[in-house]
């Protein structure tokens, strides 16, 4: 899985930030990724403390460049461009308040070309490394949403479901029509859903997975109805049109997904049924509780969650996160740089 990321970061050097430089599974992460030589760090913290915490712990860090929101002397130019970025929606004073914190900070150095990607979330909430992103890196063009993925990765069992991918389990809570002003819907639930599943395809395909995703329901092809089915059902459509280059069907049971006898029974001809690999859950609480089973029970490594739908690699980490979920989190974040 590593390869073609180890082989982008040997070609092309990267810079890492890190909005947490004090944390011991950063710095140990940080201490590995340097002495391994496979991208430069920046890590987000008072010099003192940053450099106390890793030489409590034994953790070399020489290498790592080490900045302090409080003392950064381009603070200025920063918070002016942030000003800017946000458009009248912050003052000066608050734009400067909020760059004194690591997460802002961090995600202003990659919006200035200061470091290729960033890494957060050890201690703050997946919204807060979220929140700067969306406001300051924004999405890319054409998405409406940022949504994420994980890529799950077990050594044993059947070849075709050694990687999976599986989305959204940690950002959209659920999917509701957009409007303006006027009550005009501008973007649909299933718009939005069916961008999940093609950015998920997407991501699938970046990590060497031939993606044949599954728009996930408790309904296959119209055999229940109620709760998400008809959302599930619509999504599958507008995906289709979206990327007709990926194997995308729905809706359908998890079990019709990946059992090729019970797929074909419940829909037939279908070349996903039975043969999924990228699972696309319809609401927050399906994809996080479906993708913790599977780690938790199905012997997956669970890696992301995987941002999508942004400017720039910015991934979140889970605050339970140990320091080599950081490192392996870290080359997928500058691999997709």
């Amino acid at each position: 899985m590593f390869t073609k990321l180890l082989n982008a970061l040997k070609e092309t050097r990267r810079t890492i930030v890190f909005t947490e430089g004090t944390d011991a599974r950063i710095l140990e992460a940080a201490s590995r990724l340097l002495s391994e030589d496979l991208m430069d760090v920046i890590l987000v913290g008072n010099v003192d403390a940053v450099k106390a915490a890793a030489e409590e712990k034994g953790f070399g860090i020489c290498k790592a460049q080490i900045i302090d929101p409080a003392t950064y002397e381009a603070m200025d130019e920063m918070v002016a461009s942030m000003v800017a970025l946000r458009k009248g929606k912050m003052t000066e004073e608050e734009c400067r308040t909020a760059l004194s914190k690591g997460n802002y900070f961090g995600t202003m150095l990659v919006k200035m070309g200061k470091a290729d990607a960033l890494l957060g979330g050890a201690t703050y909430s997946t919204a807060d490394t979220v929140r700067p992103a969306l406001q300051l890196i924004k999405t890319k063009p054409g998405a409406h949403l940022v949504s994420s993925c994980f890529i799950m990765k077990r050594d044993f069992g059947d070849d075709a479901l050694k990687m999976l991918c599986m989305g959204d389990c940690a950002i959209n809570l659920s999917y509701e029509d957009s409007v303006d002003k006027e009550g005009n819907i501008t973007v649909t639930a299933a718009q939005k859903l069916a961008e999940v599943a093609v950015e998920s395809a997407k991501t699938a395909s970046f990590f060497g997975i031939d993606p044949k995703v599954a728009m996930l329901s408790f309904s296959t092809k119209g055999s229940g109805k109620g709760g998400t089915v008809a959302l599930s059902a619509e999504a599958t459509k507008v995906a289709q049109e979206l990327a007709p280059e990926f194997a995308i069907d729905g809706e359908m049971q998890f079990d019709a997904a990946v059992s090729p006898t019970v797929g074909q029974l419940k829909f037939p001809g279908s070349k996903v049924a039975g043969y999924a690999n990228t699972f696309i859950f319809p609401t927050i609480e399906a994809g996080n509780i479906g993708y913790k089973i599977a780690q938790r029970l199905g012997g997956y490594e669970a890696y992301g969650p995987i941002l999508q739908g942004l400017n720039a690699p910015i991934n979140d980490l889970s605050r339970g996160c140990n320091a080599e979920e950081v490192y392996k989190m870290a080359i997928i974040t500058a691999g997709m740089a």
